[in-house]
């Protein structure tokens, strides 16, 4: 078990061990998501779902599940509270792609925009034509040319000028961009430099500002690299409240308690599949493999703007350990799931087996 590395807070003993479940009791904070009572149905599922992932050895640090805008269950274990800031990896990914969302409504970065247009001080001594074409959009959907990624500690920490925008510019781009899927954490952190270059706030400012505040999303934590640039493609670090609050943003189209916070056609972009989502493969979204284990795989459905595509018309972030915000949007739902897990489609396998039925239960009673 590793929580010291995923909780950031650390809980007292008398707190820790305790599993905090239900709705519908005690007041919430004024800035907390309204509560509504957990359906029966939903307490027998979620019930199931805690024994199948204890039996998968699934360990799961907190589950919590909004649907028609309330909180209709939520439950703490392993360490984990409801007041712990927990590390989310690449989820940080889909904050990183709302706040492009954001620049680019304020006219201050363009999807089209190049990538070498951006940094023009950190640029190679050869600009390959390939390099020269990258686009905002690239970085946004994996598809930035890179047969594989720079790596972080490798290729960019280990370099002696420390500039990681001059070192993800000088990497091989082997392919045209926007052609080929190839997972690249490093693009989203030059997502979060141009957004701080653009805008002269860094990414957690910008959102502090522009969504955190307004949501009542408070005290989140965002790793920096050496010249206070925010990661972007990873080292957010939230609530599980606050991941339930950006999953219904995004399923209520950018609008939060009737103001709408970022753009609807933003959402609509960042859930739509751009690219196919097989890592090294061109981009045909009509050629995912028949395979049974590919049909059956929530990494083969298509990759938006920093955003997985999910079978059952769902999208999500996703990180590293089994952090998971799905957006279910057929039954107007949003679930969260942190972890320390490597089982990973094992782990949204328990949102489709025993969530997702009973919330397309409700949906028909009303």
């Amino acid at each position: 078990m590793i929580i010291s590395k995923l909780i950031k807070i650390i809980i007292p003993a008398t707190v820790a061990g305790i599993l905090l479940s239900g709705c519908g009791a005690g007041d919430t904070k004024s800035n907390s998501l309204p509560r509504a009572t957990t359906p029966k149905p939903l307490e027998l599922a979620t019930d199931s779902l805690w024994a199948k992932a204890e039996a998968e050895n699934i360990e799961l640090h907190s589950v919590m599940i909004v649907q028609h805008d309330s909180v209709i269950y939520e439950h703490w274990a392993n360490g984990a509270h409801p007041d712990s800031l927990h590390i989310l990896y690449s989820v940080s990914k889909t904050f990183t792609s709302l706040g492009t969302g954001l620049a680019i409504s304020d006219s201050v970065l363009a999807l089209e925009e190049k990538v070498i247009d951006i940094f023009p001080d950190c640029l190679p001594d050869t600009i390959s034509e390939e390099l020269a074409d990258m686009t905002v959009e690239d970085l946004l959907t994996m598809s930035s040319g890179h047969a594989h990624a720079p790596e972080l500690y490798t290729d960019i920490t280990s370099k002696p000028d420390g500039n990681w925008e001059a070192q993800f510019l000088s990497y091989p781009v082997d392919y045209t961009p926007g052609t080929v899927f190839s997972y690249n954490s490093m693009g989203s952190f030059m997502l979060a430099s141009a957004i701080q270059r653009r805008t002269g706030k860094n990414l957690l400012d910008y959102l502090n500002e522009r969504l955190f505040k307004p949501m009542g999303i408070e005290g989140a934590e965002w790793d920096e690299n050496p010249d206070g640039v925010n990661t972007g493609g990873w080292g957010l670090f939230l609530k599980t409240e606050d991941l339930a609050k950006a999953g219904l943003l995004m399923l209520n189209r950018g609008k939060w308690q009737g103001q709408q916070l970022i753009a609807e056609d933003w959402i609509d972009a960042m859930s739509e599949p751009h690219i196919q989502s097989v890592q090294g493969t061109p981009n045909s979204l009509e050629s995912i493999p028949t395979d049974e284990d590919y049909i059956n795989s929530d990494w083969v459905q298509g990759y938006g703007y920093q955003v997985w595509r999910c079978r059952h018309n769902a999208y999500r972030a996703d990180g590293t350990a089994g952090q998971f915000i799905i957006v279910i949007p057929d039954v107007d739902a949003v679930v969260v799931l942190t972890a320390n897990s490597e089982s990973y489609q094992k782990e949204i396998n328990l949102v489709w087996d025993y969530i997702l039925p009973v919330l397309e239960s409700n949906i028909r009673k009303n």
